[in-house]
């Protein structure tokens, strides 16, 4: 069984947002060993100073690649990164676990994105869209995907 992870900053604080998740983790838990592993978000001032975000992007950055399992392939979300049709991360997940490494984490980056050494350390760099989405929505979005992908890989009727 494939083993997907989101490793994302922050917490969701809303219940709205952790019920979406929920659904999703317990949708997903037939097609993979699936999970949301949160690490801590560094506090700013509400105008920070550049020295002062490069500082948190590294911290949190530190964070996140100590989080990240073992051979895992790394697909960081980030807007440079390629945009990626359903079907087209159906196949990317299909493909991991059939000839990759049986592991994919998704990497989701506190209000000022992702450091350099994350980037740097992710194979695929993969953007949700053109347009900026509240974190909390990026992650109900992401969960949404990869169930999608799942239901796609297994001829499901959910995607049309």
């Amino acid at each position: 069984m494939i083993k997907v992870s989101i490793i994302c900053v922050g917490r969701l604080k809303e219940a709205y947002w952790r019920d979406a998740c929920g659904e999703y983790v317990k949708r997903m838990s037939r097609y993979a060993d699936f999970s949301i592993i949160e690490v801590d978000e560094e506090k700013l001032p509400e105008l920070p100073s550049q020295p002062q975000i490069d500082n948190t992007l590294k911290k949190e950055g530190e964070r996140i690649l100590a989080r990240i399992p073992k051979g895992a392939q790394i697909a960081a979300m980030c807007i440079e990164g390629k945009l990626y049709s359903s079907e087209q991360l159906a196949q990317l997940m299909e493909e991991n676990a059939s000839f990759g490494s049986g592991s994919i984490a998704f990497i989701i980056g506190g209000s000022w994105g992702l450091s350099d050494e994350v980037k740097r350390a992710a194979q695929i760099k993969m953007s949700m869209s053109k347009m900026t989405f509240p974190h909390q929505l990026a992650r109900v979005m992401l969960c949404e995907q990869i169930y999608r992908g799942f239901l796609i890989n297994s001829g499901g009727k959910y995607h049309k």
